[in-house]
């Protein structure tokens, strides 16, 4: 849970700002486009699966230089 403070002399657009920065760091706002809609437990696999092969292929391209 993100929790801002406001304080002494600060203006409401600082307080606002400054809990967009807290929830980006938290990692809250891609957690929850992810949850937007359900991903089936394959699907899930299958796109951690082809994010490995692309990675394993341009760590292959970057070595053989």
């Amino acid at each position: 849970m993100v929790k801002v403070l406001v304080r002494d002399k600060e203006s409401v657009q600082e307080a606002v700002r400054r809990f967009g920065k807290l929830v980006m760091r938290s990692g809250l706002k891609k957690e929850m486009r992810r949850r937007k809609y359900y991903e089936k437990p394959s699907d899930m696999k299958r796109r951690a699966r082809l994010r490995a092969q692309r990675r394993a292929a341009k760590e292959r391209t970057l070595f053989t230089v």
